[in-house]
């Protein structure tokens, strides 16, 4: 090679060392410096889930949320919230200040590690009935952690209250020191961190081309934000709720009444929604989620319809994946796939449809991925032979 030939090649290479990404480029953090844990969070990646597409010939893609630093989607609207109450001055940096939280776990575990990050205290609310192992990370995260006995959300006990009353009463001898109640069921700024955030990217990364987000609710933030982003950008999508045995939405979604079988008498056995998943299903409208749904004479539900997932069919998808495509998920993100494959059935292969794999199995060890409380409740943890074993819903 001539001395012209290798100095242009040198330079060559370097400029595509140097230059940044362009436009259409994926986001590559290796690019660039993050700014602490904050930086680390969002742009996660979309992944195809092999076994599930090739199996309908259509394609399945999960966001894996649960790559972001604190293991899950919930770290997107942890930032976000306390930013915001940082911009409006109702949080205050390394004042003693502390933020307060009613949750099933895995908020408490992203607030836990911002509010570290930032300089605050976290004290965290949680049903007794959560997974133990969240409330040993919580700790881990340097949180104070309070479990207390499941109740209805009337119940001045129920787990969400005692985080409010707690943050009101916090710092009563020092107005410096402020309690923060995060608030992330009725708060609409959960749902606009999704907007702003999950929303866009999913849209940057299928370039448009979605014909379905499917999704299970909790608070309702994920599910609100992403489908009012992609129903203003792409006219043709989709949007469904998956929910899970025991919760009301579905039958809401779908027939505009909250009922559950579960609800029958004699047929309850917990105190909330009768499924062992965690994270998603109630009985009652959170404000984020009640933004889907027709608000007055004339207006339309932005979801397209709900589908009910049993416990059953949870496991034996969470069981499918990992035997099938290495992906370890929780129990969330098992009803998702098990909805969004009933959907890929129903459409017929050609179509793109999105998902959300909101957390890993390793915060459901002690539960949902621990073989003999599953079997225990009349659950078989083999992994199935094939996706027959689904039936459409």
């Amino acid at each position: 090679m001539s001395s012209a030939l290798a100095t242009a090649a040198i330079g060559y290479q370097a400029w595509r060392l140097l230059s940044p990404p362009t436009s259409d480029s994926p986001d590559d953090r290796s690019r660039s410096i993050a700014n602490g844990v904050a930086g680390l969070i969002g742009n996660t990646p979309l992944i195809r889930i092999n076994s599930l597409s090739d199996a309908t010939g259509c394609e399945i893609l999960g966001k894996a949320e649960f790559l972001n630093p604190g293991g899950s989607s919930k770290d997107r609207i942890a930032l976000y919230l306390i930013e915001k109450a940082e911009e409006t001055g109702q949080l205050v940096p390394h004042t003693g200040s502390c933020i307060f939280e009613g949750t099933s776990g895995s908020t408490g575990i992203s607030l836990a590690m911002v509010a570290r990050a930032k300089g605050y205290l976290c004290h965290i609310v949680m049903p007794s009935d959560q997974a133990i192992e969240k409330s040993q990370l919580l700790e881990r995260h340097g949180a104070t952690v309070e479990r207390v006995a499941p109740c209805s959300i009337v119940d001045k006990n129920n787990f969400v209250n005692v985080a409010r009353r707690h943050a009101q009463e916090f710092g009563a001898e020092d107005p410096a020191k402020r309690g923060f109640f995060v608030n992330q069921f009725e708060n609409p700024l959960n749902s606009e961190a999704h907007y702003k955030t999950t929303g866009p990217e999913i849209f940057r990364q299928t370039k448009g081309c979605i014909d379905v987000f499917v999704h299970g609710s909790g608070t309702g933030g994920t599910i609100a934000g992403v489908t009012h982003y992609l129903k203003r950008r792409v006219p043709q999508v989709r949007c469904f709720l998956a929910d899970p045995q025991g919760s009301g939405l579905a039958n809401k979604v779908n027939h505009g009444v909250m009922f559950a079988e579960t609800e029958r008498e004699g047929t309850r056995r917990r105190q909330q929604v009768d499924t062992l998943v965690e994270g998603v299903g109630l009985n009652r409208l959170t404000r984020n989620f009640a933004n889907l749904l027709p608000a007055g004479r004339g207006k339309k539900c932005l979801l397209d319809g709900a589908i009910s997932v049993s416990d059953s069919d949870a496991v034996k998808m969470s069981r499918w994946l990992m035997a099938n495509d290495g992906l370890f998920i929780g129990s969330s993100a098992a009803i998702n796939c098990v909805a969004a494959l009933d959907i890929a059935r129903k459409l017929g292969p050609g179509h793109t449809i999105v998902t959300i794999l909101a957390d890993s199995g390793q915060r459901h060890l002690t539960k949902f991925w621990n073989d003999e409380a599953m079997a225990a409740l009349g659950h078989s943890t083999a992994a199935p032979a094939s996706l027959d074993e689904f039936k459409s819903v």
